[in-house]
């Protein structure tokens, strides 16, 4: 598995009181290379509003020591995709800096809601250091919060935040700006079909959601439309919403009726990515389709698979993709997909452990935002975009 990018401008004297002169090259390497940004439609940071925050975030971690040899919990969403793999080895890496220890679990799929809770409620019984936390249903896991708070067991959520958490039970949020990671790739692929709206019938794009319960899926897929919807008004253009109620319901600035745009929300019942291939194929065969967004890497990987058989993807079709793995990045580097957005779990369950260790000692925390690149086949191998591509 390849090294995934971290966190863009930071404190590298962090870095430099490390006693493992090996892991911390390893780790100035990765680091050092997201402080390159650069043009939209090559590889911008698209948290780069963000980025005083990142580095105060990261900062609060400076000389931090252990004062006990901590066990956390890890609960992620599920191990369905690479993506949790590469926070489990940045949670790997921040370990032996620190001298803890982790546990991880995870349901079956992202769909097992119920599963994920009773995976959380018994690590908080266990009276764990912390517990991090990666909710698979945000508004799901609110008395188990509660529980923590009640138990003095602090959490730290990682990959997705939970909004309106009890008082005191999130301790720490490490996540990437989703809503910016939407509208990156609903301005990439707005710009590449832009000259095919208002040419007579309206066109359709498409964008596939792994689910609508979740808050980084939530924040992500209305970053792309409430984007997407914005850029065509600003041409001129209107958009109407069709789909998944939640995000029909969300999105700002749609219009009913006949529209330049109709924009299609797909949800599956459960998310897997035969479920997700599924709805993508019913958006891929309708011929006023022009695009297609698959919003993480559940849903780009059924994309990819409603594609095998109708290869319209690159051809007649646009596709944008998100996060990486070996099949997203083999659809950017042959042109399948435009392009993709990548984030960070490398680095998200890096700083998981280490605002967890923090936690435990007492020291009370503000949040860590990361940051991720647009990658195409013209940069996807360059210094500052490769080591966000874990497989």
């Amino acid at each position: 598995m390849g090294p995934v990018i971290g966190s863009g401008s930071i404190s590298f004297s962090f870095y430099q009181q490390k006693e493992d002169k090996r892991m911390k090259k390893k780790v100035l390497a990765v680091l050092m290379s997201t402080v390159m940004i650069g043009s939209l439609m090559a590889a911008p940071v698209f948290a780069a509003e963000n980025l005083s925050d990142t580095t105060e975030g990261i900062a609060q971690f400076e000389g931090l020591t252990a004062n006990e040899a901590y066990d956390f919990q890890i609960v992620v969403k599920s191990f369905q995709s690479t993506y949790w793999q590469a926070a489990l080895q940045g949670m790997d890496m921040a370990k032996d800096e620190l001298g803890v220890t982790y546990t991880a679990q995870g349901p079956a799929s992202e769909s097992d809601i119920a599963d994920q809770v009773n995976m959380l409620n018994s690590a908080i019984n266990g009276a764990p250091a912390g517990v991090g936390l990666a909710a698979c249903d945000t508004s799901s896991v609110l008395e188990s919060l509660q529980a923590a708070v009640d138990a003095g067991v602090p959490v730290v959520a990682f990959d997705t935040g939970v909004p309106e958490p009890p008082e005191g039970s999130i301790v720490c949020t490490v996540v990437t700006d989703n809503v910016a990671a939407g509208e990156v790739a609903a301005v990439n692929l707005y710009e590449a079909v832009k000259d095919k709206i208002g040419q007579g019938a309206p066109v359709r794009i498409g964008e596939i959601n792994q689910d609508n319960y979740a808050l980084n899926i939530q924040q992500r897929g209305l970053g792309f439309i409430n984007k997407l919807i914005e850029l065509a008004a600003a041409d001129g253009f209107t958009v109407a919403m069709e789909g998944n109620e939640f995000y029909v319901n969300e999105a700002e600035g749609a219009v009913e009726g006949d529209a330049d745009i109709i924009l299609e929300v797909r949800v599956p019942a459960q998310t897997t990515v035969d479920l997700c291939s599924t709805e993508a194929g019913t958006i891929l065969d309708k011929e006023d389709t022009i695009a297609v967004f698959g919003s993480n890497q559940t849903a780009a990987e059924g994309l990819l698979v409603a594609n095998d058989n109708r290869e319209v993807l690159g051809d007649t079709i646009v596709g944008v993709g998100f996060d990486a793995g070996t099949s997203i990045k083999a659809a950017v580097e042959d042109g399948t997909f435009l392009g993709a957005v990548t984030q960070s779990p490398l680095m998200m369950g890096y700083y998981c452990i280490y605002a967890l260790t923090a936690a435990a000692n007492g020291q009370e925390l503000i949040d860590v935002p990361t940051d991720g690149y647009w990658y195409n086949a013209e940069n996807m191998n360059d210094e500052n975009i490769a080591p966000n591509l874990y497989d």
